[in-house]
């Protein structure tokens, strides 16, 4: 049975109380906290695997309680509860490190989903690679698996969490055309059913960054496949 923690922030009572019961089911250790300034204290009073977060919060917002958190911590998965067609919430969201969001209503089934793949793809416990060192690379690229560092020529690069998952898959299947449903599965850790581009949206960011100021492009598109990272065309 899982003994992960989670804890559920939202303040409508009756979605509060159901995810309590459910994730109670599934074992979970659950946590609770019905506003910005109460989850935070909670957030603060132990450590958790995992954050729902709803985005609509009274006293300190979701975004703003996400912020906040990322600040001091890249690593505890948030998953974001968001209303139907709140895009900014969704994009703020997502630029600030949240690991995934789902919007309301939702199946709780899909949401239980959901948990399970982003508790799946938590950092593990150091490699081989971090225990020698951490370092990986390609061209002026580097990335050191052990403390998440990303360093292209002299300049340190910023990722959020989610775009520093994607970046370390494709180096570390460099060279290898990946398709877009090999990525999701690897990044985002479950099947996505119907159409999605949240991958091409990850690349674009990742590739922003990654190449700002620099001449060569390391991630590469190939047309009707997916990406590749090489070091050149």
């Amino acid at each position: 049975m899982n003994k992960e923690s989670v804890l559920i922030v939202e303040d409508e009572e009756k979605i509060l109380r159901l995810l309590e019961l459910e994730l109670e089911i599934e074992g979970y250790q659950v946590g609770k906290a019905m506003d910005g300034k109460e989850a935070l204290e909670a957030y603060q009073s132990r450590k958790w695997d995992l954050i729902l977060l709803d985005v609509m919060l009274p006293g300190i917002s979701g975004i703003e309680l996400l912020r906040k958190i990322r600040t001091k911590n890249t690593i505890t998965p948030v998953i974001l509860l968001t209303a139907k067609g709140s895009v900014e919430d969704k994009v703020s969201g997502l630029d600030l490190g949240a690991n995934d969001y789902i919007t309301k209503p939702f199946q709780i089934e899909e949401l239980l989903a959901r948990i399970r793949a982003v508790l799946r793809m938590r950092p593990a416990a150091p490699s081989m690679e971090a225990k020698i060192g951490g370092w990986l690379n390609t061209a002026d690229l580097k990335v050191n698996v052990k403390t998440r560092e990303v360093i292209r020529g002299d300049s340190h690069i910023e990722l959020t969490p989610k775009e520093y998952d994607l970046l370390l898959y494709l180096l570390k299947n460099k060279r290898q055309v990946l398709s877009r449903d090999q990525i999701l599965g690897a990044v985002w850790g479950y099947d996505f059913q119907g159409e999605t581009n949240v991958v091409d949206v990850y690349i674009r960011y990742v590739r922003k960054k990654l190449e700002h100021g620099f001449e060569t492009p390391l991630i590469h598109t190939v047309r009707g496949v997916g990406y590749v990272m090489k070091e050149a065309k």
